[in-house]
C-alpha cells in the first residue's frame, strides 16, 4: 500500500495533529491493515418490540432490566457490561436496537455457532420481561425515539435533523447484518474493495427486507437501505472505488463535516459544516489530537467501512438463523481471490446500482441476471469443511424463491 506517512510524526511525544498530510496518512494506516485474510466477524443488529403490541414504544429502563449484567453503560450507566457467555459484546443502539458483536475467529462453522448461541441467549434474557427481537431491518410500526441519552446521539440527532427524516429513522429504527473480513494482502486490497462494493447491490437486492416503515408500506423493498444513504451524503454514500482505496478514504474522511465534537458537559453539537480537515487549519480554538480522528472515523456510516478490517454494512436484518445466508456468501467468496477477481467481472452491470436494489430489488433486470451469476459462484466456494451442513441448499433455496417472486411480480405489473 502506498502511504505516504510523516517521518517526523513518530518522534513527537503529543497526539496532536499537526497537517492535514500526517492526518492523511494515520487514516491510511488504521483503516486499511494487510495480511493474509484470515480472520472472520460477524455483528447482528435487531429491533426490540413488546411480544403483545410491536407498536408499543420501548423503555429504556424495562430493556436495561432485561438484559441485566450486558447492558451497555449508555443505557445502564452502573452496569458491568459483561460479555455475552460465548464471548461476543452486546451494544444497544441510540432506539433502543440490540446488537451483537462476536469475536474474531477463522472458523465460518465455530463463528455461526458461537453467534447462534449468543442470539439465543438474548432471546432467553428478553422473554420473561415480554420482549422479543425484530424479524426486519426497519422497525416496521413506530416512529423514531431515541432511548440512549447521551451527548453522541444528542448531536448526531441535531446535525441529521438539518438534512432531513432520515437521519432518525437511520438512528433509532433500522437494523442490520454487518459481515467483517480482512482487507487482506497489499496487492490486493484494491480489488476486493472494488469487488466489496460492485457486489454491493446485488446483495442488497437478494436479501432486502424492510419494505415497511411507520406502519405502512414504503414502496421499496430496502427502506432501510433508502434511509441509511439519505442520511448525511458524505460520510453514508459509498466510498470511493479505484486508486489506492486508502488515501481515496483518507482524504475523504478529512472533508467530511464534524457530527458531534467531543467537549466537557453534554453539548456536543458540532459547529455546522466544519470538516476534520479544517479544524487542523485552525477553524476551532483547539487543535485536534489523534484520539479526535479516531472518534471522527466512528461517525461514517458507509455501505462498507474500513475499520482495520473490512465491515460490511449493507445488509438488511433477517429474521431467525437467515443472516447466516448472506454472511456464508460474502465469506465464501472473500476467502478465494479467484472468486473475488471472477465477482467483479460478474457484476460489472450492478456497479453502482444502489438505489434501484433498495427500491425494486430483484425486479430490476440486470440486479437479477447478476444475482444469478453470484448465486452460482457462491455455490462453487461453499465447499470448504467448515461451512455449516445444509447451508448451501439453504441458500440456494432462499435466492431462488426470491428471483422467481420477482419475476412474477414484474410479470403481474407488466400485465
Amino acid at each position: 500500500m502506498s502511504v505516504s506517512i510523516d517521518p517526523a510524526a513518530a518522534d513527537y511525544p503529543t497526539s496532536l495533529i499537526r497537517t492535514r498530510a500526517e492526518a492523511e496518512a494515520y487514516v491510511a494506516s488504521v483503516c486499511f491493515k494487510h495480511g493474509p485474510p484470515r480472520l472472520l466477524g460477524v455483528e447482528l443488529e435487531w429491533t426490540v418490540h413488546h411480544a403483545d403490541d410491536p407498536r408499543r414504544p420501548l423503555d429504556a429502563e424495562v430493556l436495561a432490566h432485561a438484559l441485566g449484567p450486558h447492558a451497555p453503560r449508555s443505557l445502564a450507566p452502573g452496569s458491568p457490561e459483561q460479555p455475552l457467555p460465548n464471548g461476543s459484546a452486546l451494544t444497544v443502539e441510540p432506539g433502543g436496537q440490540v446488537e451483537l458483536s462476536s469475536t474474531p475467529t477463522t472458523s465460518m462453522d465455530a463463528l455461526f455457532g458461537v453467534v447462534t448461541a449468543d442470539a439465543e441467549h438474548i432471546r432467553r434474557r428478553l422473554r420473561p420481561a415480554g420482549l422479543v427481537l425484530g424479524e426486519h431491518g426497519t422497525d416496521p410500526w413506530r416512529t423514531p425515539h431515541r432511548l440512549l441519552r447521551v451527548p453522541r446521539y444528542a448531536a448526531m440527532e441535531a446535525a441529521f435533523d438539518r438534512i432531513g427524516v432520515h437521519g432518525r429513522l437511520m438512528m433509532c429504527s433500522t437494523a442490520g447484518i454487518q459481515v467483517c473480513i480482512d482487507a487482506g494482502e497489499p496487492d490486493r486490497i484494491a480489488t476486493r474493495w472494488a469487488a466489496l462494493h460492485a457486489v454491493g447491490p446485488v446483495m442488497v437486492a437478494m436479501f432486502a427486507n424492510s419494505p415497511r416503515l411507520l406502519g405502512a408500506e414504503t414502496g421499496w423493498v430496502s427502506a432501510r437501505t433508502r434511509s441509511v444513504l439519505r442520511t448525511d451524503p458524505p460520510r453514508t454514500r459509498p466510498g470511493p472505488v479505484g486508486g489506492d482505496p486508502a488515501i481515496g478514504w483518507a482524504k475523504r474522511m478529512l472533508d467530511v463535516p464534524l457530527v458531534c465534537l467531543r467537549r466537557e458537559g453534554d453539548d456536543w453539537t458540532a459547529p455546522r459544516g466544519v470538516s476534520f480537515a479544517e479544524w487542523i487549519g485552525g477553524s476551532l480554538p483547539t487543535r485536534p489530537t489523534r484520539e479526535d480522528l479516531d472518534y471522527h472515523l466512528s461517525t461514517a456510516f458507509t455501505p462498507v467501512r474500513p475499520r482495520g478490517y473490512l465491515e460490511i454494512r449493507y445488509l438488511d436484518a433477517l429474521p431467525g438463523d437467515d443472516w447466516m445466508l448472506p454472511a456464508a456468501a460474502l465469506i465464501a467468496l472473500f476467502r478465494d481471490e479467484a472468486a473475488v477477481d471472477r465477482l467483479l467481472e460478474l457484476t460489472a452491470p450492478a456497479v453502482g446500482r444502489w438505489y434501484p436494489a433498495a427500491r425494486v430489488g430483484l425486479r430490476d433486470p440486470a440486479l437479477a441476471r447478476c444475482a444469478r451469476d453470484v448465486l452460482e459462484l457462491v455455490r462453487r466456494c461453499l465447499r470448504s469443511p467448515d461451512v455449516p451442513a445444509g447451508l448451501p441448499a439453504r441458500l440456494t433455496d432462499f435466492v431462488t424463491d426470491r428471483l422467481e417472486d420477482a419475476e412474477r411480480r414484474t410479470t403481474d405489473i407488466r400485465r
